[in-house]
């Protein structure tokens, strides 16, 4: 089985080992992404709505390079530190799944790996 893997260059990915996606067997998973910007800074403090955005536009990133689209998604996993503020994070995934919608998870964790960081997201795709 072929694998394919494509890497944001987080400082995290080399300290952990880990990649931002991994294509095989028709599937393609996207890690934990959560709103960075190409500096590798966070981005947009107290704002969960931009940064779902943000983490959406990354994923979809990924997808390209890996070629496929968010049409293919079949699962998303948000984990966010504060989920009553679920309705703003939810208009993001709506903005970009309505037409085409996955399953999904949201659940409220602790923290993140940076204090700046309100979601992260995971996604899932078949693609054969």
């Amino acid at each position: 089985m072929a694998f394919e893997r494509v890497f944001s260059g987080a400082p995290w990915e080399q300290k952990v080992g880990y990649c931002r996606a991994i294509k095989a067997a028709g599937q393609i998973y996207v890690t934990g992404t959560v709103a960075v910007g190409d500096d590798g800074q966070s981005l947009f403090p107290d704002d969960p709505l931009r940064q779902t955005r943000r983490c959406l536009e990354l994923i979809d990133k990924a997808f390209r390079e890996l070629g496929a689209d968010l049409s293919k998604v079949v699962r998303t996993r948000f984990f966010v530190t504060d989920i009553s503020r679920w309705s703003e994070i939810g208009e993001a995934h709506r903005e970009v799944f309505g037409d085409h919608p996955p399953a999904t998870t949201m659940v409220e964790v602790k923290a993140l790996i940076a204090p700046d960081f309100l979601v992260e997201i995971e996604a899932d795709a078949v693609i054969e």
